[in-house]
């Protein structure tokens, strides 16, 4: 079956597009319209395991593990060429299937992802330790004990990304799981397929061997299938951690190495001394980028008290200018979420708030005038404690809280006072302070006054408590796709 964008979309596995056994099929819908953008195969468990077997045939019989490092990085400079040829297509594709705003879907959704990617081939792969010797060991009149650690393909890999950032997420796994010489069957969530079965066509026009990659749709029954196959030697997820901690059940029973990247309730500490303009900035960011459908987004401020009402106002101000709308208007500063389903999530959890006594500055319901589409006002609560559901859950929704302290003590506690640790922000005219602070915060990203790499290859990317196992990105994300095998011998 083919969508508006004139690619098929029919299953990749084994190098070759196939089409499902399964007549049932998955309705890909335009979130900021409602409108249906394709609609594609729903993967039967004959179809994922049949993109398991091509993947362990690929992987035990195949040339791709057995090249060597620089060769795997031409194959995977050579995808990079076809991406850049083909990011308009993509481009177009975010948009209308995630409801990314336009300078959202042109950056971080497509580009980075293709930079994460050259940046893996030109620059992790020829200095990564692929194999070095160990010290000699000397036994006088015996022998000297020699040997090598080397750096091995892990094996066959099921990646699952989030719905939120489809080809940046499905970017993140598939770049370390090739570049260490994995074979691979992604599952896109089924809202946001299509990016991830165009990837099919540019592993063909790159030369990545049959089995190397397959992609498959589905659900939760394709998901179980890829977690409990025991072909399957590492799993790969990204969602929630009500989901994370299923997958992590599910391959337990045979042992697979698991990555999870899950969700998160980031902090933003703000000291008295804070600039002002750009702590706003940063909470209104949280708030707003991809309607706060983000898991590592600072959704909740950290305020000191004295600063506090000027903070709010200031928020408040910049939110009231928010432009909610279709994103593939190019005015749109804010798009839709995803599914009804998820902004009726967002829209109970408001209602807790304000049954919990948290107080709304703005927001808290739908955007006049757009009678389709998901969209959720930017909202913003004030009045919070840290005990609170609204400063304790994820939203996945264009929402912030704002909670008050006194102290730095108070500020740490607050920050560290919940089940997840994914990213955090400080804001000082004391750096050092804020360093301090920095290092005590159980997250695995923290940014003092909004400088940082961003998302940066050079950077480890990854969660503590909750948020996930295991770190994305450059030589951290490549070494998690990586087994250490010590070979011995001794020179008599």
């Amino acid at each position: 079956m083919t969508t508006p964008y004139a690619f098929d979309t029919r299953l990749y596995i084994d190098g070759r597009r196939i089409d499902s056994e399964s007549d049932a099929r998955i309705v890909v819908r335009n979130p900021a319209t409602e409108e249906t953008v394709a609609e594609v195969p729903e993967a039967s468990v004959a179809d994922v395991r049949r993109a398991v077997a091509a993947a362990r045939r690929a992987f035990d019989e195949g040339p791709w593990p057995r090249l060597k490092p620089a060769e795997r990085a031409a194959v995977l400079l050579r995808l990079a060429e076809e991406l850049e040829r083909r990011l308009p297509e993509l481009v177009e594709l975010n948009i209308a299937e995630a409801g990314s705003v336009r300078w959202l879907a042109e950056s971080l959704q497509t580009r980075l992802p293709v930079a994460h990617l050259r940046d893996m081939a030109e620059r992790v792969m020829p200095a990564f330790g692929w194999e070095r010797p160990m010290d000699p060991t000397v036994v006088p009149g015996t022998a000297i004990f020699q040997g090598v650690v080397r750096r091995e393909a892990f094996g066959v890999c099921a990646l699952i990304p989030a719905y939120n950032f489809p080809f940046f997420l499905s970017m993140m796994k598939l770049i370390p799981a090739l570049a260490a010489g994995c074979t691979v069957i992604l599952k896109p969530a089924p809202a946001t397929p299509l990016e991830s079965l165009l990837l099919g066509d540019f592993a063909e026009a790159a030369g990545l061997p049959p089995g190397v990659l397959n992609v498959v749709t589905g659900d939760a029954e394709s998901g179980r299938e890829l977690t409990t196959h025991p072909m399957v030697d590492l799993v790969s997820f990204t969602g929630s951690d009500a989901v994370g901690r299923m997958v992590h059940a599910q391959a337990a029973a045979s042992t697979k190495k698991v990555i999870l990247e899950l969700g998160g309730k980031s902090a933003c500490v703000v000291r008295a001394d804070a600039d002002l303009d750009g702590a706003v900035r940063a909470a209104f960011s949280g708030i707003t980028t991809h309607a706060g459908q983000g898991c590592s987004l600072l959704t909740r401020s950290i305020v000191h008290a004295s600063v506090h009402d000027e903070f709010v106002e200031r928020l408040r101000t910049a939110l009231a200018g928010v432009r909610v709308g279709d994103p593939a208007d190019g005015d749109t500063t804010m798009g839709p979420v995803i599914s009804e389903a998820q902004r009726a999530k967002v829209e109970k959890l408001i209602r807790v708030g304000e049954e919990e006594g948290a107080r709304l500055v703005c927001g808290g319901g739908r955007p006049a005038g757009l009678d389709r589409g998901y969209f959720v006002e930017p909202t913003l609560f004030v009045d919070v404690d840290n005990d609170m559901t609204i400063a304790r859950t994820e939203f996945f929704g264009p929402v912030g809280v704002v909670i008050p302290f006194d102290t730095d003590e108070e500020a740490v506690r607050i920050a560290n006072d919940s089940p997840y640790g994914l990213s955090g922000g400080v804001w000082s005219a004391d750096t050092v302070t804020a360093y301090e602070i920095a290092t005590r915060l159980r997250t695995g990203t923290v940014t003092l006054n909004g400088g940082s790499a961003g998302v940066s290859s050079r950077t480890p990317f990854g969660g503590y408590k909750q948020s996930g196992l295991g770190r994305e990105w450059g030589e951290f994300g490549l070494d998690e796709y990586l087994q250490t095998k010590s070979v011995n011998w001794a020179a008599r």
